[in-house]
């Protein structure tokens, strides 16, 4: 294989320094990860019907209705904490009731309806009707802690298998990294955790992954290529090439999901902020994280020939 400088192999253009800012990278992390955990141990989760069980109604009204008045009506009539939404237009709603004791009813969507018809719009049309009882939801809970504990054990595997031990715990410790920042997002914005955000959570893993993948393939292809230069060097020329890339990717991938966080309703947004902030932080976390973690724990050459 033919040798370079890091000047002929970053063709004269100016390399920059990323590994400068390294120690405050990593501090900013580990601040921003306590934080997390913190929030997340204390104020939970807000979790959905797919996790706690309960009833879904669909009902489309003759006109547009103010949803606070919609709510306040089911409060009177003992149905607690509704959680109401406009779904498609401002005529249709979707009105949600968390399982508890005071909302187990068999009858409680022809409840709802009847009261809706009574106080608010007597031309109000039921849609759907769906039940998750709480042996559903359990069974969906242990799914999901199943599914993302699978995908990290699985990226485990494979990094471990393609790269050398030092990049593959780095990108491996930036994955848990992401996934406990945007954990404790979830938990400080009360996003209502769905299985539409389990599905945020895994792509937020595999696109974290897919950066830390090209940057550390990187890396290593320049240890072999560049015949002068310390590993300080060595990663930011990596880093300095992958640049345009990350940003061209994260860019575009953000620019869809701002779209679909201002257009695609209140259905979307819990999904597209999640994507936001989990694009955010592992394009953050691909350039340095992964790449610090290698350079402290004293990645070398020898270590790749």
């Amino acid at each position: 294989m033919q040798k370079y400088n890091i000047e002929q192999l970053n063709h004269g253009r100016k390399v920059i320094d990323f590994m400068y800012w390294d120690y405050l990278a990593f501090y900013i992390s580990i601040i921003l990860s306590i934080i997390s955990i913190t929030i997340i141990l204390t104020q939970g989760f807000n979790w959905g019907l797919d996790f706690t069980g309960g009833n879904i109604i669909e009902i489309t009204l003759s006109k547009p209705i103010e949803l606070d008045k919609i709510r306040n009506y089911l409060n009177q009539n003992g149905y607690k904490d509704p959680l109401i939404q406009n779904f498609g237009n401002s005529r249709n709603i979707v009105i949600r009731l968390r399982f508890s004791k005071e909302n187990i009813n068999k009858d409680i969507s022809e409840n709802i309806i009847t009261i809706i018809k009574k106080k608010i719009d007597n031309q109000a049309t039921l849609q759907r009707i769906e039940f998750i009882g709480p042996n559903i939801s359990n069974e969906l809970t242990q799914t999901g802690i199943i599914a993302i504990l699978s995908s990290l054990i699985s990226v485990l595997i494979y990094v471990s298998i393609r790269f050398e031990w030092r990049l593959a715990i780095g990108a491996v410790i930036s994955l848990i990294h992401d996934l406990i920042i945007t954990l404790g997002a979830i938990s400080l914005f009360k996003i209502e955790v769905d299985m539409t955000i389990l599905a945020s959570l895994m792509s937020v893993i595999g696109y974290s992954l897919n950066d830390s993948i090209v940057v550390s393939d990187r890396i290593r292809e320049n240890f072999l290529t560049i015949q002068i230069g310390t590993t300080y060097e060595i990663l930011n020329v990596s880093l300095t090439q992958t640049l345009s890339r990350t940003l061209i990717t994260s860019g575009t991938s953000l620019l869809v999901i701002l779209m679909l966080y201002f257009l695609g309703g209140l259905v979307m947004k819990g999904f597209s902020l999640v994507m936001i902030i989990g694009i955010t932080i592992g394009t953050f976390s691909s350039i340095y994280i992964s790449s610090t973690l290698a350079l402290k724990m004293g990645i070398k050459r020898k270590h790749l020939l």
